[in-house]
């Protein structure tokens, strides 16, 4: 005879180490595209070979987190919010290895950078990092506390980043016509801003996600609306 209480402890304990290993994941992700930023503002090359390092750790975890859920689907098919969250879980496993992947980018252009002098332009980088971390926190939260308001907070928050990144991207472009001596030098922070405004972008995916979980709607490229039009 099935022992289904023992298939339901199993169940359960599948569904958690899940939830933990995305968490995990996600701690080394927003570690390492803090080294790789911090190693570029502190001029400390040592920090940015960490976001390198640490990279493979990501990409292990993510490839657990595809084979973990897969079995939770084929061996227990959940249903309604549990399914919701294997789904969630394993796509927002694989927005955080790409937001990982642009920490080793900003890693690498920040090594090219600190073997040149110092420009006092790099200093830009600082609060379209800030935003673009603060909007990966909280898309992490609102998922890891079933918050879909919070999430919700991310879209607003994302384009503000836009603007940075904008506003950014036009002053080293000028700064490349008027200081060629260090032209490389304004080119890879062109890459490093573009690279954050990338992270905004996976991040608020991972806020789409939460959302889908705690509320079953799939907002992917509707926005909030869809959640107000759901309510009608």
């Amino acid at each position: 005879m099935l022992d289904l209480k023992h298939t339901l402890g199993d169940f359960e304990d599948s569904l958690r180490n899940t939830r933990k290993s995305v968490l995990t994941m996600a701690s080394f992700a927003q570690q390492n595209l803090g080294s790789a930023v911090n190693g570029l503002l502190q001029r400390n090359e040592d920090l940015c070979n960490d976001a390198i390092a640490e990279d493979e750790e990501v990409n292990g975890l993510e490839r657990s987190i595809d084979q973990g859920g897969m079995e939770i689907l084929m061996r227990f098919n959940p249903v309604a919010t549990d399914l919701r969250m294997v789904v969630a879980a394993m796509k927002i496993s694989t927005n955080l290895e790409r937001i990982a992947d642009q920490a080793v980018n900003i890693a690498r252009r920040s090594r090219k950078i600190l073997k040149k002098g110092h420009v006092a332009e790099t200093a830009l980088v600082g609060p379209i990092y800030e935003i673009a971390s603060g909007i990966l926190h909280d898309a992490i939260k609102s998922f890891s506390e079933d918050d879909p308001a919070l999430a919700l907070t991310l879209f607003e928050r994302d384009v503000e980043l836009d603007k940075l990144h904008k506003r950014a991207i036009k002053k080293y472009t000028s700064l490349m016509e008027e200081d060629t001596e260090n032209l490389r030098t304004y080119l890879n922070l062109i890459f490093i801003v573009k690279c954050l405004e990338r992270v905004g972008d996976h991040a608020k995916n991972i806020g789409e996600d939460a959302i889908y979980v705690s509320e079953g709607t799939d907002i992917r490229h509707i926005g909030p609306s869809a959640l107000e039009e759901d309510e009608e």
